[in-house]
This record gives C-alpha cells, sequence and structure tokens, in this order.
C-alpha cells in the first residue's frame, strides 16, 4: 500500500520509484523525468524519493541501471536458446540486443545518453552497463582461444559488434530500417566470417 508518508511505504520504495520513473520514461521521454513527476506517479510525497536519489542525476542512472538489468537478462535468454558455438550464440546475442532497443526506444535513449556517458559517478550503473559488453567479450575470448578470430582482436572485435547493433538499434528507432533484427543478424555474420569465425 502506497502513502503519503516519506516514511510509510508498503513494499520496496526505491523499486518503486524506479519503476514509475522508467514507466514515464518509456511513455514521455526523460525530458518529462524529474523527482517530483516519480513521487506523484508512485503516490507518496514529494520529498520521498529524495530518501534514495540524492538528485535528478542519480535517479537517470538508477533507471538507466534498470535498463542495462534487463538488457543483459534478454541477452542471456537468447543466448541459452542457441547451442554452444560462441559465433552462433553472438549472432543470437546481436538479435536480442537490437530487439531490445526497438521494444524500448526512450529507455534506450536514456540509457545511451551522454549525461551518462562518465559513469565514474554511478557505479551500480558502471557495473550493470558492463554486463552485457562483458558476456560478449567472453564470446569473442572463447573463438580467439581456438584460433577461430583472425585479423582483430578479442577488444577490437567488440567495439564492432557494439558499434553494428547500437548503430542499427538506434537507426530502427529513428525510422530508417524496417528490419533491424534480420540487418543485426546478416551484419554480424558476415563479421564474424571476415574474421574466420564462421
Amino acid at each position: 500500500m502506497k502513502t503519503e508518508s516519506a516514511w510509510h511505504y508498503d513494499g520496496d520504495l526505491k523499486a518503486a520509484l524506479i519503476d514509475a520513473a522508467r514507466t514515464i520514461v518509456e511513455r514521455d521521454g526523460a525530458a518529462a523525468l524529474s523527482l517530483r513527476a516519480v513521487a506523484r506517479a508512485a503516490g507518496v510525497s514529494a520529498m520521498a524519493p529524495y530518501h534514495h536519489f540524492r538528485d535528478r542525476a542519480a535517479l537517470v542512472a538508477a533507471v538507466a541501471a534498470a535498463g542495462f538489468d534487463q538488457l543483459y537478462s534478454d541477452k542471456l535468454a537468447a543466448l541459452s536458446s542457441v547451442a554452444g558455438d560462441p559465433a552462433e550464440r553472438i549472432v543470437a546475442g546481436t538479435i536480442a540486443y537490437v530487439r531490445f532497443v526497438a521494444e524500448h526506444p526512450e529507455l534506450y535513449r536514456l540509457m545511451k545518453s551522454p549525461e551518462l556517458a562518465d559513469r565514474s559517478a554511478h557505479p551500480v550503473l558502471a557495473v550493470a552497463a558492463a554486463r552485457p559488453s562483458a558476456s560478449l567479450h567472453a564470446m569473442l575470448g572463447e573463438l580467439a582461444a581456438a584460433g577461430r578470430l583472425h585479423g582483430v582482436t578479442p577488444a577490437q572485435a567488440g567495439q564492432i559488434m557494439w558499434a553494428l547493433v547500437h548503430g542499427i538499434g538506434t537507426l530502427a528507432i529513428d525510422a530508417y530500417l524496417a528490419d533491424p533484427e534480420t540487418l543485426a543478424a546478416d551484419g554480424a555474420a558476415a563479421l564474424l566470417a571476415g574474421w574466420g569465425a564462421l
């Protein structure tokens, strides 16, 4: 049960505030996000969010971290549906990434916004944001260890793959691409083939 008191909230107030903030972002964009708007959406006093977030920047970082957590979860689900070959799993991961961007355009814009480019002030966000790329680097490392990655290091390949999915996803949510998932799969496969992984 939600009350107007900052001090009484049956449940996890911080999680409820993040959920409310995410709803605002997904519906109205990041510009509509404020601590007052989140308090109103969560049904608590205007001061309640300040017990968990020192300012709007901290709230924005928490919403972005929740987005990265979901992206990572979606990616792991996609990877688990593919048998052990790292190259095939990378292709599945690129599809999952682009699907997430297409399904959550405003959240993704927030996650990749310039105001969050320096994550040193937000350790929880830094950890959450690193997980999707860490899983990609692990698979690229497997390919390199097996002698299946030529002309590029795992770190370079990871940057190129990220540029691929970020570019395709962003173009898709800006309405420039009609079938981003197929393009992501084909692009990842072409890169991997060029590196000798497929």
